[in-house]
């Protein structure tokens, strides 16, 4: 029997019948959520002041701070054993090249992803240090910590990240509202697109949206 004329299987699907995959796990998309709410807390506690609205904003971005750290440690945690899905490989750049379709995640979502993790690791990074200029319950702070020139790069590469980060997230909102790519910001939401959806982008014989090949990267 051919590809073409193979049986969908059975499964979950939207209200034209078409069949319904998973893309995003509950837990991913929790994360997801989670993450994108606290930098846009911080972007917004970071830059809005600048802009001359005056409001105490240091509580609200190092609490903030701590929670996006929490995230990202957690992240890490649970997605190291899948880490290898997110490389960014020579094929990457010959299937782009050559019109074939990706597996799970495009050539343009890994780097996304790569520029945007290496951003917030470097931001959190850097943010834990500052943590010890600022007073709180449960510390006192401790300006002493490091020498003014360290201090100095501390500040600079934690500003320079914050840019990179604001930046970036202006790019995902701006394409995540894209008709065209308006299926993966429903995935993200709900956690589903249909196999049609997936096939635009995403070779089926690479992902299937199944959970025991999710992604099929071997099939390279």
């Amino acid at each position: 029997m051919s590809q073409q004329s193979r049986p969908l299987p059975a499964g979950n699907r939207d209200g034209d019948g078409q069949l319904l995959i998973t893309r995003h796990a509950p837990v991913d998309r929790v994360f997801h959520w989670i993450t994108a709410l606290a930098v846009l807390v911080l972007l917004a506690s970071a830059f809005v002041p600048i802009l001359g609205l005056k409001f105490s904003w240091v509580p609200l971005h190092w609490i903030t701070g701590v929670v996006l750290t929490a995230a990202v440690l957690f992240h890490l945690l649970r997605a190291f054993p899948r880490l290898r899905c997110m490389w960014i490989r020579v094929k990457d750049f010959r299937d782009l090249a050559g019109g074939r379709r990706a597996a799970k995640y495009t050539l343009a979502q890994k780097l996304m992803h790569a520029a945007m993790g290496l951003a917030v690791l470097v931001v959190t990074a850097t943010g834990v240090v500052m943590l010890a200029k600022v007073d709180t319950p449960l510390w006192q702070r401790n300006p002493y910590l490091l020498e003014s020139d360290t201090w100095g790069w501390v500040y600079v590469l934690h500003g320079a990240a914050a840019l990179v980060i604001l930046t970036l997230t202006m790019a995902h909102i701006y394409f995540s509202l894209l008709p065209e790519k308006r299926a993966y910001l429903r995935a993200m939401i709900g956690g589903q697109m249909t196999r049609e959806e997936a096939a635009v982008f995403h070779d089926p014989q690479r992902w299937s949206g199944q959970r025991k090949d999710d992604p099929r990267e071997n099939h390279t």
